[in-house]
C-alpha cells in the first residue's frame, strides 16, 4: 500500500521525484539487508581493539580546553563520524559507478519523468541513509558503553546525517568522472588518510603548525570535531556553526556538481 501510495501521489516539484530512486533502492535491498548493514561492524571493531585495548595503555587525552577525556570516549565520537562517512561514500561510489557504467540503470530511469537532477538527489539521499543506518547502530553501542557524556549527544545523529549527505554528494560527483574500477584507488587514497589523521586517534596538538592547518581543511576533521563536541560536551559553542556551514557548502557544491555531471553523461 505504501508503494502504491508513493507512485500514485502527485509530484509537483522536480526534486520530489528523487524519492522514487530511494524507493527503488529500498525494494532492491529488502533481500540484501545483511549486505547493507555489514559495514557497521568495522568501526565497532576499531572501537573495541583500539579504543578499549590501546585505551587501557593510553589512559586519558587532554582536550584543547584542558579537560581530560578517557581515551575510549575520545575515539568513539570520531569513529561515529567515520561511520557516517564510510556508509555514504561506499554507496555513492561503488554502487553508483556500477549502475552508471555497467547496469545502465539511469539510462532506463530516464524513460520515466525522472530527470538527471532527480537521479543525483535520489542517490545522494540513499547513500546518506546508509550512512545514517551505520551511525544509528554505532550510537546505540556508544550508549550501551556509557560513552555519551552530554545531553548535546541528542544532536549527534542529526549531525551524522549532515556529514553523510555532504560526503555522498561530493563523492558521487567524483564518481561521475571515473572511467574504470582502477580509479577507485583514488577514493581509498583520500578516505583512508582522512580516517587515520583527522584527529580520529589523537588530538590536533600533536601536529606541527603546517600539518595542523592542512588537517583543519579536511572534511572528516570538521565532522569529528562536531560529533566529539556533542558527545562529550567539550567545546560546545558558536564555533560549531563553522563546522555546520562547512558541510552545508560541501553539500551544495556536491549536489550541483553531481546534477550537472549526470546531465552531461546521460543526455549527451
Amino acid at each position: 500500500m505504501t508503494t502504491l501510495a508513493v507512485r500514485a501521489a502527485p509530484l509537483p516539484m522536480v526534486g520530489s521525484r528523487a524519492w522514487l530512486l530511494v524507493e527503488r533502492n529500498l525494494l532492491v535491498y529488502r533481500r540484501l539487508w545483511l549486505l547493507l548493514v555489514s559495514g557497521f561492524f568495522e568501526p565497532v571493531f576499531y572501537l573495541f581493539s583500539i579504543g578499549i585495548g590501546i585505551g587501557a595503555l593510553v589512559g586519558t587525552v587532554t582536550t584543547p580546553g584542558g579537560r581530560a577525556l578517557d581515551y575510549t570516549a575520545f575515539v568513539a565520537p570520531a569513529l561515529l563520524a567515520a561511520s557516517a562517512m564510510n556508509g555514504a561514500v561506499y554507496d555513492a561510489t561503488f554502487n553508483v559507478f556500477f549502475k552508471l557504467k555497467y547496469a545502465k540503470v539511469y539510462d532506463a530511469v530516464l524513460a520515466t519523468p525522472v530527470r538527471p537532477g532527480d537521479i543525483a538527489l535520489g542517490e545522494i539521499i540513499w547513500a546518506q541513509l546508509r550512512g545514517t543506518i551505520y551511525s544509528s547502530a554505532f550510537l546505540v553501542v556508544m550508549l550501551a558503553m556509557g560513552l555519551l557524556q552530554s545531553w548535546w549527544a541528542l544532536l549527534a545523529l542529526p549531525a551524522t546525517v549532515l556529514i553523510g549527505f555532504a560526503f555522498a554528494a561530493v563523492y558521487m560527483a567524483i564518481t561521475s568522472f571515473m572511467r574504470s574500477w582502477k580509479d577507485f584507488e583514488f577514493v581509498q587514497l583520500t578516505v583512508l588518510p582522512m580516517f587515520l589523521f583527522s584527529t580520529t586517534f589523537y588530538p590536533l596538538s600533536v601536529y606541527s603548525r603546517p600539518l595542523r592547518l592542512f588537517v583543519e581543511c579536511t572534511p572528516l576533521y570538521h565532522g569529528i570535531e562536531l560529533i566529539r563536541a556533542l558527545c562529550t560536551g567539550v567545546g560546545v559553542g558558536a564555533g560549531l556553526l563553522g563546522h555546520v556551514l562547512y558541510f552545508a557548502a560541501m553539500t551544495g557544491i556536491g549536489v550541483v556538481g553531481t546534477s550537472r555531471r549526470l546531465t552531461t553523461l546521460l543526455l549527451r
